[in-house]
């Protein structure tokens, strides 16, 4: 199944000034989600954004918050999977509501919240899609193991390209050529 512009919502998960500095390759992991937030912007796709704990892990990393638009929340949680959040399931299920059934997540870490989180939501009847170079963990071992689980499970595993090229879904148009020069 391909990503739609139409039916998707980005779920970015815990990317804070505390823990980013521990994550493998967080830098990639950063640029991507960058990539993944102008792609959305570009193309109507929700967002919706969450921190883990911020009076401890800290706020999101300015370079990710600088790209939020209003219409993106930033929600504080203390569970691990953010399906478990109050507001994030409600935010999540509302955008469902209007035919957002794809949830396509990064972040951190992947084998703790964004591993919970896309479980739960799948479990819940959402098409979970997992961005591969837009996740990661402090160690690269704990990134193999969820991706592992999250197939077994019947999430997919996209990058970044896959899925802003699969939300375009097609050359020749102002969305692309705003959104290809990323790429180069």
């Amino acid at each position: 199944m391909l990503l739609d512009a139409e039916r998707s919502q980005l779920l970015v998960i815990d990317l804070q000034a505390r823990l980013m500095p521990a994550i493998h390759d967080g830098e990639a992991v950063l640029r991507n989600v960058r990539i993944l937030l102008q792609s959305a912007r570009q193309l109507g796709v929700p967002v919706t954004v969450t921190e883990q704990y911020p009076k401890g892990l800290g706020a999101t990393v300015p370079q990710i918050h600088e790209m939020l638009t209003p219409e993106a929340p930033i929600l504080a949680k203390t569970t691990f999977s953010a399906a478990r959040d109050p507001g994030v399931a409600e935010r999540v299920a509302a955008l469902r509501g209007n035919g957002r059934n794809q949830l396509v997540i990064c972040g951190t870490e992947a084998h703790i919240c964004v591993l919970q989180s896309a479980l739960e939501f799948r479990t819940s009847g959402l098409d979970v899609f997992v961005v591969a170079d837009a996740v990661s963990s402090r160690s690269s071992h704990s990134v193999s193991a969820a991706c592992a689980r999250l197939l077994h499970a019947g999430c997919q595993w996209v990058t970044t390209e896959m899925s802003a090229f699969e939300w375009m879904g097609k050359a020749a148009t102002d969305d692309f050529r705003a959104l290809a020069p990323l790429f180069k």
